[in-house]
């Protein structure tokens, strides 16, 4: 679990969304996603649709697990909205437990009895292979970092972000992802489906595709309440059932254009606070 970072940094990190892209159940899309957040059409839960990422090579692109192809979905989706080349950002990877399948294909392996583990399946099962086919199918050489804090995953993965911003003083991707899990596993943890997110940060507004300006609240930046739920319970069902799903509070605001403080999942015991400023 990911501890707390100490208060007197944090005022210092804040910026701007530039691009989006969204992916899970019933959601193919942030332009699906924004019209559901605002209530323009219900949102009905539909199993999630992957596309082929053409960004991978072929032989990558038969490696590659779901979540990898999900990650790469959205990520490329962000930088296409923001109208920033792949290979510029930093990029910060997140997700509270990797592959589902590829963790479900390795125990399976290992309780056979032969402990033959497929050669594809061990390169896929490290935390951080995310990251390294974003690098394979943009040529990215900037700094990367892949993340993991259970349910608050997300909230750790924009306090890394916004770290990177502060720090860097270069656009930083962010992508949230998580996969299902197959039993027997599932039994332990009920992922249901994919879901994925991403968001294109930059430190400075840019006057045309900065759609919100975020940042890390300064008098009280952790609350006793660890969760903003949803208003509509479909999509809270969607929120609370996949940990990259926890973002749909700081979506919700940036759909609807509202103004104040969204509270996302963090750790067990206390929310992120993130104070939302829409752009003009």
């Amino acid at each position: 679990m990911a501890a707390s970072p100490s208060a007197p940094g944090l005022a210092m990190l804040n910026g701007y969304i530039d691009g989006i892209g969204v992916l899970g159940p019933g959601i193919k899309s942030w332009q699906d996603a924004e019209r559901m957040l605002t209530g323009d059409v219900a949102y009905a839960a539909a199993r999630t649709v992957l596309s082929p990422s053409a960004l991978l090579p072929p032989p990558e692109r038969r490696r590659a697990g779901r979540g990898v192809m999900a990650a790469l979905q959205v990520g490329h989706a962000a930088c296409v909205m923001a109208d920033v080349p792949p290979s510029e950002p930093a990029s910060v990877f997140a997700s509270s437990g990797g592959d589902g399948d590829i963790c479900h294909a390795i125990c399976s392996a290992m309780a056979a009895g032969d402990h033959l583990i497929s050669p594809t399946q061990f390169h896929n099962s490290v935390h951080n292979a995310i990251s390294g086919y974003w690098g394979i199918a943009t040529g990215a050489m900037t700094p990367s970092s892949v993340v993991s804090a259970y349910d608050g995953s997300f909230a750790a993965g924009l306090l890394e972000a916004l770290t990177l911003l502060a720090a860097a003083c270069t656009p930083v991707l962010l992508v949230a992802s998580d996969t299902d899990y197959p039993p027997p596993l599932y039994r332990a943890r009920p992922v249901p489906d994919i879901f994925a997110v991403a968001l294109l940060l930059t430190a400075t507004p840019h006057p045309t595709k900065s759609v919100a300006r975020i940042r890390v609240a300064d008098a009280a930046p952790f609350a006793e309440t660890p969760s903003q739920p949803m208003g509509d319970t479909a999509l809270e069902s969607l929120r609370t059932s996949i940990p990259a799903a926890r973002c749909l509070p700081l979506l919700h605001s940036i759909a609807r254009r509202d103004t104040g403080n969204v509270i996302l999942d963090y750790l067990d015991s206390q929310g992120l606070v993130i104070e939302m400023v829409p752009c003009a």
